[in-house]
């Protein structure tokens, strides 16, 4: 009898240790986010766009944990969302020569892509790309989670 109840109590012990990590994962990244930009800075973005597109929730590598959703506008020094994310840890921006959206797909061109910069804010975002890049190169712009490989949204503007 005592081993089974030591034995139970080192599951439920574990089980809450566990759950505990995987909630931390979850949302530390929103108590540590920089503040998001502001609608101002949203809408100045917005009309400096070359392309646009639209990051939605329904695609084949997003589910309830992963997922992106509203306008994206792409310029020709950054790329800004007026939308949201799923929050996650260690989000990059790729812009991608063909359109994506699973993780097999991405690992399959992540050679071909070019990597934009980190996304720190969930509820918008603007991202800074690097002088001269040629935007008719790719067509996609793809949010990705470095840390856990992960799939998260993708957007195509051309």
């Amino acid at each position: 009898m005592q081993k089974k109840l030591l034995g139970a109590l080192t599951f439920t012990h574990l089980a809450t240790l566990a759950a505990g990590f995987a909630l931390g994962i979850y949302v530390l990244p929103i108590l540590t986010a920089p503040p998001a930009p502001t609608d101002s800075e949203i809408r100045s973005s917005v009309s400096q766009a070359v392309y646009t597109g639209e990051f939605i929730p329904e695609l084949k590598g997003s589910d309830a944990l992963h997922w992106g959703e509203g306008k994206l506008s792409v310029s020709l020094d950054q790329i800004a969302l007026m939308g949201q994310l799923a929050p996650g840890p260690d989000y990059q921006l790729y812009l991608s020569p063909q359109w994506v959206e699973t993780e097999a797909e991405f690992m399959q061109l992540k050679a071909s892509m070019m990597h934009v910069g980190a996304v720190k804010t969930f509820d918008h975002f603007i991202v800074p790309m690097a002088p001269n890049t040629d935007l008719t190169a790719f067509n996609t712009v793809v949010v990705w989670c470095e840390t856990f490989g992960e799939f998260i949204t993708a957007a195509q503007y051309r």
